[in-house]
């Protein structure tokens, strides 16, 4: 775990596609803060709270509120870097802060790998607005990779699938220049993301696309994922999803038995996806002889389940604790493998990913 006193650093890719020059967010130790800090965050708690007990984080300015109160010291982030030649084919990476500090001599202490996937009915959101995330992930000890795809209606089915099996691809080839390993590769999701993650380890002809194999993702996590839900009763649901593939957008329909390891949560007040599609989607899964494990958590729902990976929310519920663990356990006992070179520093990391494109 990174000291408390460690600063982030935020490495914009030097090749990205230029964009609307960030806003400097300013770096200020927990310890230095002062009691405005202090106040500020617990007013700004109270409200988020209010929010989320509303439903409403899905909504722009809690996610922007929830972003602002994550701390910042506690990762390295490398971002905007292209994936694709497509305008939404980008991606960020969050690296823990011991990568930078002790950047491994073996190929063999690579982090674990996970691609985490935004929610947003398939149709919005950002890979930025998904900073808390990042955080909750990169200090566990995890490279996180963060990637925008194409939402409705500049594609529909199965085009966000086709570009997450591109930034998964991608995540793989550049894991060790990143500090992870490839071989420790996890995908997540919630909602929408978790149904494109699904799909990825369940239909693979999605990985075989990108000269990937199912047995390449070492397992799974889905948060309050879609995994059968037809038939559709949603008349844009129902264009994102034309009739001719529709069944095909369904990853309880491909189960085999030869899917990695899945970690399935569900919030007990769920009231946007069913959670019977975690139950149904986790008994299939069982009766393949595949291994999985299911969550339930009370007093969160649809949003609040990813919204409590925030640092200000953890405490409503151990949803990342839980998922860290299985990474751990899952990760631990994969056999690390090695590429034969070793890995190149971030800022060398983030040139050489884009001139391989």
């Amino acid at each position: 775990m990174p000291s408390r006193g460690a600063v982030a650093m935020r490495c914009v890719h030097p090749l990205a596609r230029k964009r609307r020059k960030p806003r400097t967010r300013r770096r200020m130790r927990p310890e230095s803060s002062g009691m405005g800090i202090s106040m500020n965050m617990k007013a700004g708690l109270v409200v988020l709270s209010v929010l989320l007990a509303a439903g409403l984080l899905s909504a722009c300015s809690p996610v922007r509120l929830l972003n602002a109160l994550t701390p910042s010291y506690t990762f390295s982030l490398f971002a905007g870097i292209p994936y694709g030649s497509g305008e939404r084919q980008v991606l960020d990476v969050y690296l823990p802060t011991r990568v930078l500090h002790h950047w491994p001599a073996d190929v063999r202490a690579g982090a674990p790998v996970v691609a985490s996937l935004y929610g947003g009915s398939w149709q919005s959101a950002e890979r930025t607005d998904h900073l808390f995330v990042g955080e909750a992930l990169a200090p566990r000890g995890f490279v996180a990779v963060l990637p925008d795809y194409r939402t409705y209606p500049a594609t529909t089915f199965p085009g966000f699938v086709d570009d997450a099996a591109q930034a998964v691809a991608w995540a793989r080839e550049h894991a060790v220049a990143f500090g992870g390993d490839p071989h420790r590769l996890f995908l997540m999701g919630h909602s929408a993301g978790a149904q494109i993650a699904a799909l990825l380890a369940t239909d693979g002809r999605y990985l075989a696309a990108q000269a990937m194999r199912k047995s390449d993702i070492a397992g799974v996590i889905g948060l309050a994922g879609a995994y059968d839900f037809l038939p559709l009763r949603d008349t844009t649901l129902e264009r994102i999803f034309p009739q001719e593939v529709r069944a095909a957008s369904q990853p309880i329909r491909f189960i085999q038995g030869t899917e990695p390891p899945m970690w399935l949560a569900t919030a007990e007040n769920d009231t946007v996806v069913e959670p019977g599609n975690t139950t149904r989607f986790a008994r299939a899964l069982q009766e393949k002889g595949d291994t999985v494990v299911v969550m339930r958590y009370r007093n969160v729902g649809h949003a609040s389940i990813v919204g409590v990976l925030g640092a200000p929310l953890r405490g409503m519920a151990s949803v990342l604790d839980d998922l860290s663990a299985f990474v751990d356990r899952v990760a631990h006992a994969s056999n690390a493998g090695t590429t034969g070179r070793p890995p190149a520093s971030p800022a060398a990391a983030a040139r050489s990913s884009v001139s391989a494109q």
